[in-house]
């Protein structure tokens, strides 16, 4: 059985040949489905570009860290201690430490990260280097070959 939170992708994995690595790791980028904190989104944008908004109420930025490796993006946070501890008739908004991984595919870089309202939203990109894009060759053309008796008077007359 599969999980509420998996994304069915066959549709469009015809349509992203050699990006079947990057669909699959978006859709496993929540290991366990028990435990969605913080929740997030991942959008594609047409540029060629990622956005993921992680819902993070209550944090600072100062409280929050953003770490980008080769191929793994490691989102964490931590309430900083020091604050007298309030009395809540209800706590809804959880303040508990958290770190979130998301592996990237190959070529994918961390632009910025910016947290306003709440949302800590990074930006990714995917850039192939040139050396990996693919190119165009041009077809060369051959004239016929001359035959032998014009090779020899060319190379008689020179």
């Amino acid at each position: 059985m599969r999980a509420a939170n998996y994304l069915d992708l066959a549709p469009y994995r015809r349509s992203t040949v050699g990006f079947d690595r990057l669909l699959d790791l978006m859709n496993n980028a929540a290991p366990d489905a028990a435990e969605p904190y913080p929740p997030f989104d991942i959008e594609r944008r047409a540029d060629g570009t990622y956005r993921i908004s992680v819902a993070v109420p209550g944090f600072r930025p100062d409280e929050l860290e953003v770490v980008a490796q080769q191929n793994m993006l490691t989102v964490s946070g931590s309430k900083a201690g020091g604050e007298p501890q309030a009395t809540y008739l209800h706590q809804g908004i959880s303040t508990r430490s958290f770190e979130r991984r998301f592996p990237l595919a190959d070529f994918v870089i961390v632009q910025s990260a910016a947290l306003e309202n709440g949302l800590l939203t990074i930006t990714l990109k995917r850039e192939v280097p040139e050396a990996m894009k693919p190119r165009k060759l041009d077809i060369a053309t051959t004239a016929q070959p001359a035959s032998t008796t014009e090779k020899d008077q060319a190379q008689a007359q020179a």
